[in-house]
């Protein structure tokens, strides 16, 4: 098989990566034509975080809900498209993943084989996590320093449909492929290409990017940049155990 490989030519790896993009977006389209069947349920829990009802909601002392408006006449329906592709990435990412080893694995040697399917096999459920702390967390955290905020009490804040889906999305996908860098950095350290020792090192310069990204994510109020900050140093935290002590 090795051989094999060794003797593909270029135009032979472009036809293989083509069947990995083709046969990735069609699970995509398939699970999202899936979603597009069920739309009340699958909006009941895009808009759940809106509701008074929401799990973060119900903390002592925490009172929050929100309306929202759809002032274009096509916005609803797009939404529901971008809803449901979206949901479609999300179901099928353990899918495209198996799709993205199965192309670069006859690409590395035997001893690095190993810790690189280790990092694809941690990548999927890094990912859930993401998109669980965006959606339980992060999300609610930010609509409620926004939908509080004004610069004058003669402004009143009506939220559209459109604005809240950007922010969904920003806070719940996003977040979910951030959550991949341990992953990232555990395939790196299996290539020899980082270490502990260098995380280690990096450490002053990881908290200051953490900050930035937190700060660029989050509507930028101490407390739910931190919210958001927290989790993803301890990613940091996380990378430097699962990379190897030494190149």
């Amino acid at each position: 098989m090795a051989s094999k490989d060794k003797e593909m030519s270029f135009w032979d790896h472009i036809e293989e990566l083509r069947g990995t993009l083709f046969r990735s977006i069609l699970a995509v389209v398939s699970v999202s034509l899936v979603f597009m069947c069920f739309p009340k349920p699958l909006f009941q829990a895009v808009l759940w975080p809106t509701c008074p009802d929401f799990l973060l909601y119900r903390l002592p002392g925490v009172d929050f809900s929100m309306g929202l408006i759809n002032i274009e006449l096509s916005a609803q329906f797009f939404v529901y498209l971008k809803v449901s592709f979206l949901c479609g990435v999300v179901l099928a990412f353990p899918y495209i993943i198996w799709e993205i080893w199965k192309f670069i694995a006859p690409a590395l040697y035997d001893n690095e084989k190993k810790p690189v399917r280790k990092a694809f096999l941690l990548s999927s459920g890094l990912f859930y996590l993401g998109v669980a702390v965006g959606y339980l967390v992060v999300l609610p955290v930010c609509l409620m320093f926004f939908v509080n905020f004004s610069v004058s009490d003669t402004i009143v804040n009506t939220i559209s449909l459109g604005s809240y889906m950007s922010l969904f999305t920003s806070m719940v996908f996003l977040i979910g492929i951030l959550f991949e860098f341990p992953t990232v950095i555990m395939a790196l350290s299996g290539l020899g290409i980082v270490d502990r020792t260098m995380l280690r090192k990096g450490r002053k310069y990881a908290i200051v990017t953490v900050l930035v990204l937190a700060a660029l994510i989050t509507p930028s109020d101490p407390f739910s940049m931190f919210v958001l900050a927290i989790p993803l140093y301890g990613l940091y935290e996380l990378s430097m155990l699962l990379c190897k002590k030494e190149s």
